[in-house]
């Protein structure tokens, strides 16, 4: 049986989910032996090397204002896996770490009305009560306490709404308006090309961070220690990051009418799963509550998309039983 187009483009961003959620388990098990900071610039050299190498030809391509706006992206998506990782670092709870940085997507409209006045649509204002009301559950533990690992995730959220943001306009034709009203169009990066800078700069922005704030020496005089450090830098740079980012980018050209912006919630669901299962990790009826309202916050967000989805689904059904 052959699938539609739509449906392996569903089927490929499960999997795209998936990756998302063993990364973080990837990168907790490094981080407990490495340097944060060094683990990230390792990881994201060797994915954007990868990719490099898969879209070198988009790479000669393109002209100095791509690479600029590539670098660009870059750099602030480099600032927020640095908060992410240090979060990661010194936070208790994965799964809550995935809950708490899934709020960078319902900071995307907002992000965009701060940043380019771009007007939000009416579900992201239902969506942020309901998103702080998940995370001051999150930080109730005998009265208001916030852990320095949440803090880290919420900063690395807000800073990742600013990266998809600007990850979106680099990677679509932008018309601007100059001078005069004179009027140019700027073209777009090519997906593959923008994801092999994009992850490169993030490596030499937080191998920079390394390198000023930490020591490389153990690291690398470890002995067979080493060598499983080796093994998830390796296993999180080609799983979690490039197949995961490669799998991304060709399911969403499979097909327009794919449900990815609402497959993508699954994420913080499958990582609070896995880090139980990983690390037997548990948490208490306020944290799950707390959860639950994040991810409530995500649905009514994307509440516009989801109700597409449903509209699409009922029509096939009532279409197949005519």
């Amino acid at each position: 049986m052959v699938l539609p187009s739509s449906t392996k483009s569903d089927l490929l961003l499960v999997c795209v989910t998936l990756l998302a959620a063993v990364s973080w388990m990837f990168s907790k098990e490094a981080v407990l032996l490495m340097p944060p900071l060094l683990f990230m610039c390792l990881r994201f050299l060797l994915a954007g090397l990868i990719l490099a190498l898969v879209g070198q030809r988009q790479l000669r391509r393109m002209n100095r204002d791509q690479y600029w706006r590539s670098v660009q992206v870059g750099m602030v998506f480099g600032t927020a896996m640095s908060f992410w990782i240090m979060g990661l670092h010194y936070g208790n709870h994965v799964g809550e770490g995935a809950f708490i940085t899934s709020l960078g997507v319902v900071l995307v409209p907002v992000m965009a009305r701060l940043v380019f006045k771009e007007q939000p649509p009416l579900s992201t204002w239902l969506a942020l009560p309901v998103a702080v009301c998940g995370l001051a559950l999150l930080s109730l533990d005998g009265g208001f306490q916030a852990e320095l690992g949440q803090l880290f995730f919420l900063a690395s959220a807000t800073i990742f709404a600013l990266f998809f943001t600007l990850n979106t306009r680099a990677a679509n034709n932008a018309t601007i308006t100059g001078a005069g009203g004179r009027i140019t169009t700027r073209e777009r990066v090519p997906a593959l090309a923008l994801t092999s800078v994009v992850l490169g700069t993030v490596g030499l922005v937080t191998g920079t961070a390394s390198l000023l704030l930490e020591p490389w020496s153990p690291t690398f005089h470890s002995g067979e220690l080493g060598l499983v450090i080796a093994a998830w830098v390796v296993a999180s740079a080609t799983l979690g990051t490039a197949a995961r980012f490669f799998l991304q980018t060709y399911a969403q050209s499979l097909s327009m009418h794919s449900h990815g912006v609402v497959i993508m919630i699954l994420e913080p669901m499958w990582t609070a799963l896995l880090a139980a299962f990983w690390f037997g990790e548990t948490m208490n009826a306020t944290q799950l509550s707390g959860c639950a309202m994040i991810f409530l916050a995500l649905l009514v967000n994307r509440w516009g998309a989801i109700r597409r989805v449903l509209k699409r689904w009922i029509d096939q059904r009532r279409a197949a039983r005519a």
